[in-house]
């Protein structure tokens, strides 16, 4: 029998993003503590950039914004929120959010050990450019390791791809 296998990737809704800025920024628009503060937030390639006349009031739309991806079931570990925080353009604040996909060699690696060590034995996976491929024999093998990798707390949010 031949051996099945999976792909793990990190990837996001490129629309389900947009949609959940679209609804943050008619939210924004139309919220009272936002009237007059300057406060709007757009999705500007790769990142969603916030801005506002204070930093307080630009924290306060990032927290729109991020409420409404986790509606829109889109994790926030797509988000690479700098720490710095909102930095001083004129005379507003800007935050420019960009968004992760992919996965890192650095955490593919970490992964790749994770699924060696505490795995289901015969589970082989390699790392594939910015994805990992997981094989087995058994589905049920890769079933275990889909739960073991969920279970776990990584700073990459996993989605499963071409399972065979």
């Amino acid at each position: 029998m031949a051996d099945s296998s999976m792909d793990i990737v990190s990837n996001y809704d490129k629309q389900e993003i947009a949609n959940a800025v679209n609804a943050a920024a008619k939210e924004v628009a139309n919220r009272y503590d936002f009237k007059n503060v300057g406060a709007k937030v757009e999705l500007s390639g790769e990142s969603i950039s916030m801005q506002a006349n204070s930093e307080e009031r630009c924290l306060a739309v990032l927290d729109v914004v991020q409420t409404w991806l986790v509606k829109r079931k889109v994790s926030l570990k797509h988000l690479d929120v700098p720490e710095a925080g909102p930095r001083l353009s004129g005379k507003e604040y800007k935050l420019d959010v960009p968004l992760k996909q992919g996965i890192s060699t650095e955490n593919a690696k970490k992964i790749n050990k994770l699924i060696r060590d505490e795995g289901p034995k015969g589970v082989k996976s390699q790392i594939q450019g910015d994805e990992l491929r997981v094989s087995s024999k058994s589905r049920d093998d890769l079933q275990a390791v889909q739960r073991m990798l969920n279970g776990a707390d990584l700073d990459v949010a996993l989605q499963y791809t071409n399972y065979r």
